[in-house]
C-alpha cells in the first residue's frame, strides 16, 4: 500500500512545478536575454556580450528617460509621505466629527477608484491647469492617486505607537515640536520608510498617467521610453528591450536592499515591520 503522505507530496510538487516556473521563467528571462548575442522571446543561453547595453547607452531619448523618470519619482515621493504624514497623525491622534467617514472615503478611494477609471477627468482638469506635457501634472496626478492609500498605511501604523511615550514627554516637560521630532519621528521611521519605498516603486512603474498627460519624447520617463525600442512596423528589437528592462528595474531592487540592510525589514507583496 502506498504512503498516503509521500504522494500527497508528488501531488503538491506537480501542481507546485508548473506555478513555480511561470514565474520564474520571466525573471530569468530578464537576466539572461541582455547578454546573449542572439536575443530571442525564449531563454536561450548563446555568446555572453555587452553590446545590447551598449546600443542602449548610445540611444539619447533612453538616457534621457531615466532622468525624468527620477524627476518624477522623487517628486511624487516627497510630496505623498509629508502630506501623508501629517495627515495620517491628525487622524490617528486626534478624534474629530467625521473622522470615521473621512476614512471611509479613503478606503474608497483606494481600492476602488482605479487611475484608468478617472482618466477622463484627470486629463480634461490638466488640460485645464495648463499642465499637460509637464512633469508637474504628472507628479501632482500620481501623487494624487498614492495619497489615500499613504495616509491609510500610516495611519494603522500609527495608530500601533503608543501614545504613552508622547504623553511621558509632554509631562517631562518637552513641547509638542519637540516630542513631533525626537519622539513621534524617531518611532515611526520604519513606517514612514514603508510608504516612501511603496510610492517610489509605484511612481517608477507607472506608465498609464505619463503616457496620457507627456507628449513630448524629450519628457518620457522610462517606462514609456521603452517603446522606442520597436520599429515602424512595431518589431521589437529583443536585444535592446531586455537590457533597458534590465537597467528600469534595477534602481528599485537596490533601494530595496538598501533600505531592508539599513532597516531590517522586507516587504513581501505588503508592508512588515
Amino acid at each position: 500500500m502506498k504512503d498516503p503522505r509521500r504522494m500527497s507530496k508528488i501531488t503538491n510538487y506537480i501542481i507546485l512545478t508548473p506555478i513555480l516556473a511561470f514565474f520564474v521563467a520571466p525573471i530569468l528571462w530578464l537576466l539572461v536575454t541582455p547578454f546573449s548575442s542572439r536575443p530571442s522571446l525564449f531563454i536561450s543561453i548563446s555568446t555572453p556580450t555587452l553590446n545590447n547595453f551598449v546600443r542602449v547607452f548610445h540611444n539619447k531619448t533612453a538616457i534621457n528617460a531615466f532622468k525624468n523618470s527620477l524627476i518624477i519619482s522623487v517628486g511624487v515621493v516627497l510630496l505623498v509621505t509629508v502630506c501623508a504624514l501629517f495627515a495620517a497623525y491628525v487622524l490617528s491622534r486626534h478624534y474629530f466629527k467625521g473622522r470615521d467617514v473621512l476614512l471611509y472615503v479613503l478606503v474608497l478611494f483606494s481600492s476602488i477608484v482605479t487611475g484608468v477609471a478617472a482618466m477622463v477627468p484627470i486629463f480634461m482638469l490638466n488640460l485645464r491647469l495648463g499642465l499637460i506635457n509637464k512633469e508637474l501634472g504628472v507628479i501632482l496626478t500620481i501623487a494624487g492617486g498614492m495619497l489615500p492609500t499613504s495616509i491609510f498605511i500610516l495611519r494603522d501604523f500609527f495608530d500601533s505607537i503608543p501614545r504613552t511615550f508622547e504623553e511621558a514627554a509632554l509631562v517631562d516637560g518637552s513641547s509638542p515640536l519637540q516630542v513631533m521630532f525626537k519622539i513621534f519621528l524617531p518611532l515611526s521611521s520604519k513606517g514612514i520608510i514603508v510608504v516612501a519605498m511603496l510610492v517610489f516603486a509605484q511612481s517608477w512603474s507607472n506608465f498609464l498617467i505619463p503616457f496620457v498627460l507627456l507628449r513630448s519624447h524629450t519628457k518620457y520617463p522610462v517606462s514609456i521610453a521603452i517603446y522606442t525600442f520597436f520599429t515602424e512596423v512595431g518589431v521589437p528589437d529583443i536585444g535592446m528591450i531586455s537590457a533597458y528592462a534590465l537597467l528600469y528595474t534595477t534602481p528599485v531592487i537596490v533601494m530595496y536592499f538598501i533600505v531592508e540592510r539599513k532597516f531590517g525589514f522586507s516587504f513581501y507583496g505588503g508592508i512588515k515591520g
